[in-house]
């Protein structure tokens, strides 16, 4: 059975014990001032973890430009998670790494980082890639875009029931991407989402706490 015939719509998600948290996705620029915008969004509400997402930087320069926004995860009891790069975030000694599809094997990843990291698997709205992320050990899916997104243009679009569907049978979190903002989020945290993926409705705003803080309504106790 592939994706599009199983019915998503039977399944529904259990009743949640924790609330839904944001994950917070670096913005391309993070030099300057993003230090302290950063301090000041893990500040503001609920924020469990980060991730360093720049693209095309060399990995010294990016490193020294990461290593301040890591003490202050740190700090702030936020996981700093790194984009795409095993060896990076080993680097780093980041608390985890997020693996899009093209970006290597869960299992290797675990070899190089050990078992105390956390690994993470875009998934984009495949139940099969979703599962076998579970097997290869991750420690959480992601699932989107849900919405459309200039951070990382997609053509993949699930519908919010393919988070019922994973809350209901696996208990690994999952994580809802793409275009996040507190005007759309409620059907996403509704069907299960354990955390929202956010870039532009953070990084976009002057006040990058305010935006974090308007999230907090929607996200549930």
């Amino acid at each position: 059975m592939n994706d599009d015939e199983l019915d998503f719509s039977r399944f529904r998600p259990p009743v949640r014990t924790e609330p839904c948290q944001l994950y917070l996705i670096s913005p391309q620029a993070v030099g300057g001032d993003f230090p302290q915008r950063l301090a000041a969004a893990l500040s503001a509400g609920p924020v469990a973890a980060f991730q360093l997402r720049v693209k095309g930087m060399e990995q010294h320069e990016l490193a020294r430009l990461a290593e301040p926004l890591r003490d202050i995860c740190a700090s702030a009891g936020v996981a700093f998670i790194v984009n795409d790069s095993v060896s990076l975030a080993k680097r780093l000694d980041a608390d985890g790494v997020h693996l899009g599809q093209s970006d290597g094997d869960p299992r290797e990843a675990r070899a190089q980082l050990g078992p105390s990291k956390q690994i993470g698997v875009t998934c984009h709205a495949s139940r099969h890639l979703a599962m076998e992320a579970g097997e290869a050990g991750a420690d959480y899916v992601a699932f989107g875009a849900f919405y459309d997104t200039l951070t990382k243009p997609s053509q993949h679009r699930p519908e919010p029931a393919i988070l019922s569907w994973w809350a209901s049978l696996f208990e690994i979190p999952c994580v809802a991407i793409g275009g996040i903002t507190p005007d759309n989020a409620a059907p996403l945290v509704a069907a299960g989402a354990d955390f929202l993926a956010v870039c532009n409705a953070v990084w976009g705003s002057k006040d990058p706490a305010t935006a974090v803080a308007a999230f907090e309504d929607v996200l549930g106790d």
